[in-house]
């Protein structure tokens, strides 16, 4: 390879311009080359539509992916959860590094908790943001179940709005990701920590994707050094099941793969999954445990086993209009 600088390819939000510098320094350090921020804009950074009524599905990624093909950037990085689960014949996910956290967060008037929001309030009825129907769906069915009242309000923006909105009094709390309140240093404003047992992240949360055209085999096998084999194997079961439920990016579907280990020996990888209808008054949660994945198509079976048995429990009418 030469010593040429490399062109990366990013969205131009501060948490996709923090995620791609990352990038660029690991990208830099086992390429020996310069890596060189380039900033595209994509049609769902312009939109001011809700995710949920754009479709969702590669709203964030196709500009992106437009400019690896026409040879105006080298490489892409991506949050892996925007990224469509079919992938094209002439691109390729060279790499995909150790997921940050994938759980969901809250930041809440007061510093609050989440349970703590409802015993605070004067009408008793919370007021949480967010622009995920996935979210809306686990939160409701939360407190259906607890006895609280919460409104799930649907929102957009960057981090600087979402947060603007509970500190201007319009809501009681944003629900964000953990991964980006930490990758733009901010985790210190986040008052509670969702658990997953409360609220199952998006498919692929947390982890990164980095693409290239499926003809640069030197640069797949540099970028390939950054390639986590334990999230490409978790993130490959979570985007099998939705690609089974025939489900979107902006899906009401939640799924995480974990490892189980005994002591030091990692045994298993358990998935969890789960659909449901925004208001949370129907949800289907199921979870499957297998040996820990050592090929791409065992990965995907794990997927699409447990995408079975949810189809089987009705998974399929919680979902509203499917992907096609």
């Amino acid at each position: 390879m030469s010593t040429k600088a490399l062109r990366l390819g990013t969205r131009r939000s501060k948490l996709a311009m923090a995620q791609s510098g990352m990038v660029a320094d690991a990208v830099s350090r086992v390429t020996g080359r310069p890596v060189e921020l380039v900033e595209i804009t994509t049609y769902g950074d312009v939109s001011r539509e809700h995710l949920a009524q754009i479709g969702g599905t590669g709203v964030f990624v196709t500009a992106l992916r437009d400019a690896l093909l026409r040879g105006e950037v080298d490489f892409a990085v991506h949050s892996l959860k925007d990224l469509p689960t079919t992938q094209p014949d002439d691109l390729v996910v060279a790499a995909v590094p150790v997921r940050e956290d994938p759980r969901d967060v809250i930041v809440a008037r007061d510093a609050l908790k989440f349970t703590d929001l409802a015993a605070s309030s004067p009408t008793g009825v919370v007021r949480i943001g967010t622009g995920s129907p996935r979210r809306m769906a686990q939160l409701n069915a939360y407190a259906r179940s607890h006895g609280l009242k919460i409104e799930t309000v649907p929102i957009r923006g960057n981090v600087d709005t979402r947060i603007g909105y509970v500190h201007k009094g319009e809501l009681d709390a944003v629900v964000l990701a953990a991964a980006g309140m930490n990758r733009i240093g901010r985790s210190d404003e986040v008052t509670d920590v969702l658990s997953v047992d409360t609220v199952l992240p998006a498919p692929g949360q947390g982890a990164l994707a980095i693409e290239c055209a499926a003809d640069r085999a030197d640069l797949i096998a540099a970028l390939a050094e950054l390639d986590d084999p334990f999230t490409r194997a978790a993130v490959t079961a979570e985007r099998s099941l939705l690609a089974a439920l025939e489900a979107g990016c902006s899906a009401p579907v939640g799924a995480l793969a974990d490892l189980l280990a005994d002591g030091q020996i990692v045994k298993e990888m358990r998935l969890r999954g789960v659909v449901g209808t925004t208001d949370g008054t129907a949800l289907v949660q199921l979870s499957t445990t297998g040996p820990v994945p050592e090929t791409h198509d065992q990965a995907l079976a794990l997927g699409r086993e447990l995408a079975t048995e949810m189809l089987a429990a009705g998974a399929a009418g919680l979902m509203g209009e499917r992907a096609q």
